[in-house]
């Protein structure tokens, strides 16, 4: 592995309530001087809920940079020191209303590198009781059960679309058939 290049300077040109972005001026071993406009965001945390029957619970939603609904795993963003065990217990009761008395680790997960600092963390969660909490006020979301037979068709036909819904599931199912 070759070194990493220098972080010389940050100019923040947009500064969000969910993201910052910034322009980052980096400087090569060999001095190659470079910029990268990137988007500084505090991470994530995405989930596998499972309900007691073995069915996935999947929030479909409007997604205004895909100008339509999408049908996804439950996810939200990190709180200032936040963990993210305690970031997906809230989210699992705002998105879906369910507490989940096991949640389990299954990894994570960079969503665009070359561009954002996102880091999504995955769990899956069951033992799920009802406990919602308010979402998001601007959030219209529809919860959505499905085998995970089905999750797998709707990844393969195209109907579940987005990269963390289809990373989370296959990782998911890949270690359910480990």
């Amino acid at each position: 592995m070759t070194d990493q290049p220098e972080l010389t300077k940050t100019e923040t040109i947009f500064d969000g309530r969910l993201f910052k972005l910034k322009l980052d001026t980096l400087l090569t071993r060999e001095g190659v001087k470079f910029q990268r406009e990137m988007v500084y965001h505090p991470g994530a945390v995405c989930m596998i809920p499972i309900d007691a029957d073995g069915q996935l619970l999947l929030v479909e939603q409007y997604r205004h940079g895909a100008r339509t609904r999408l049908l996804e795993i439950p996810a939200g963003t990190l709180e200032p020191g936040e963990d993210p065990i305690e970031t997906a217990a809230r989210e699992l009761r705002e998105e879906i209303g369910m507490r989940a008395a096991k949640i389990e680790s299954l990894g994570g997960f960079w969503i665009a590198p070359s561009y954002a600092t996102e880091y999504l963390h995955l769990y899956l969660c069951s033992a799920l009781t009802r406990d919602p909490l308010p979402g998001d006020e601007d959030e219209d979301i529809e919860i959505v059960r499905i085998t995970p037979m089905e999750a797998l068709s709707a990844i393969d036909s195209g109907l579940i679309s987005d990269a963390k819904s289809i990373a989370g599931i296959l990782r998911w199912d890949r270690l359910q058939k480990s």
